[in-house]
């Protein structure tokens, strides 16, 4: 016989301890309404707008070369017809170090807009696995729980889930080994590609679990993002919020307060925005780790804003400053620094893109002795010449030597290269110099 709550030594929670979890222990399962308000719409074109571009980024080329490769055994990366080598590494710094700048920068000016609108979790789980989840639950174009569902139809999603979760695992990959190949290997044996079949069965089965099992708790539990807001956002951050100055006392309609909103708040106590929010948090309780900002419980409250004929905007885009009456400044220390910075990284990032060279030729040292004396009794030194073709057509390379006017090299080195594109080449090259040319004379004794 288990104990009772009453008898339990553990503290007894108010409501759920996590908007997944049950007083319990057990896990709550989230099937959101759907509200088809404004932002709701402006969510979905961009969402079908970022999914044409993930889906098609791999196959548009541009100058002939993929518009985004990871060439990871070839250690480059090309990114909208332009190449990178990992010798670039100032260049890959630069990028990486603007890309979290900016992500700062948006965080500080908009919250996190990139949760809600553009974040891969949020733009399938809401616009593509929600959506065929509703199909075949009976829920679709409302949400909600579903009533008793056939059998057939449960394993009819599980499988339409498992062909789209392959199709991304596929997509993914294309960015890694290119569309092309990922289309000759469909049709071919598993057999004569093993590793590239394993990477996208785990890919598939990864992703079968996020969308299928874990779903919201990624973005509460494992995304870290959120855990972040706390030195991301200040009080003129742009966030989703609810006006507790104007929706409190709330109270439900009673038909005998004919429509009066007299001694009490705009807020009727309907709790749309708690049935409709992906992530299952009550957004009247203020700023919490767990919002997206996805304002699908701002699009519920202004349908329920209009039924009750009360203004639009109880929950909305603001600030917590705006909130409270303050003044909402927009050049605040944080933002005019991540700006100042991503300026002039960017300006340094372009100039440096620009300016890249056609080849990386690079001069290291031979092993072994690190010179030698000839018969006539000039010195010769062995040095190793790589150069790597970065160009898109075949170039010939032309070595001479400069300085000093004695330099030269042996007769056996090669004085040109001709590679063809992306080649790379390793050559030893020999440099003679007369030996009085390095003779040293020793200055003469003080008196």
């Amino acid at each position: 016989m288990s104990p009772s709550p009453s008898d339990s030594p553990l503290l007894t929670p108010e409501k759920h301890v996590l908007s997944t979890l049950e007083a319990d222990g057990s896990r709550r399962w989230l099937r959101p309404k759907l509200s088809k308000g404004a932002m709701w719409k402006r969510r979905r074109i961009v969402a079908y707008l970022l999914l044409a571009v993930y889906s098609g980024l791999p196959w548009l080329k541009i100058g002939g070369k993929p518009a985004m490769l990871v060439d990871l055994p070839g250690r480059e990366l090309t990114l909208f017809g332009l190449s990178f080598l990992a010798t670039d590494t100032v260049i890959l710094a630069l990028a990486v170090l603007v890309l979290f700048l900016s992500i700062f920068f948006m965080t500080a000016l908009f919250g996190r807009v990139w949760c809600g609108w553009a974040c891969p979790q949020t733009v399938y789980m809401e616009f593509v696995f929600r959506p065929i989840e509703r199909l075949f639950m009976g829920t679709s174009g409302k949400g909600g729980k579903p009533k008793k569902v056939a059998p057939w139809r449960t394993g009819a999603m599980y499988a339409t889930y498992f062909v789209i979760c392959l199709h991304l695992a596929q997509t993914f990959m294309a960015y890694f080994v290119g569309a092309e190949n990922i289309q000759q290997w469909v049709w071919s044996s598993p057999l004569d590609h093993p590793a590239a079949f394993a990477i996208v069965a785990a890919l598939t089965v990864a992703m079968m679990i996020d969308f299928a099992f874990w779903r919201e708790q990624l973005c509460i539990i494992g995304c870290p993002y959120g855990r972040l807001q706390s030195v991301l956002l200040d009080r003129s951050s742009t966030i989703v919020a609810y006006d507790e100055g104007r929706g409190e006392p709330r109270a439900p309609m009673r038909k005998s307060d004919g429509g009066s909103f007299e001694n009490r708040g705009s807020c009727v106590d309907c709790s749309m925005c708690v049935q409709v929010c992906p992530t299952g948090i009550d957004i009247r309780q203020g700023l919490q780790m767990e919002c997206i900002h996805c304002t699908q419980c701002a699009d519920a409250c202004d349908d329920i804003m209009e039924r009750t004929k009360q203004p639009k905007g109880l929950i909305r885009y603001t600030s917590q400053a705006a909130l409270e009456g303050e003044h909402q400044s927009l050049l605040r220390p944080r933002v005019v620094i991540y700006g100042s910075l991503i300026t002039g990284l960017t300006i340094l990032l372009l100039g440096l893109v620009s300016h890249v060279p056609h080849a990386d030729v690079t001069l290291l040292r031979s092993l072994g002795q690190p010179y030698r004396l000839s018969d006539a009794g000039d010195v010769q030194n062995t040095m190793r010449l790589k150069i790597h073709n970065r160009t898109k057509t075949d170039r010939t390379y032309f070595i001479e030597p400069v300085s000093p006017a004695a330099l030269g090299f042996t007769e056996e080195t090669r004085a040109s290269f001709a590679l063809k594109s992306g080649e790379t080449v390793t050559e030893p090259i020999r440099l003679v110099l007369p030996r009085d040319c390095l003779l040293y004379t020793s200055p003469s004794p003080r008196d």
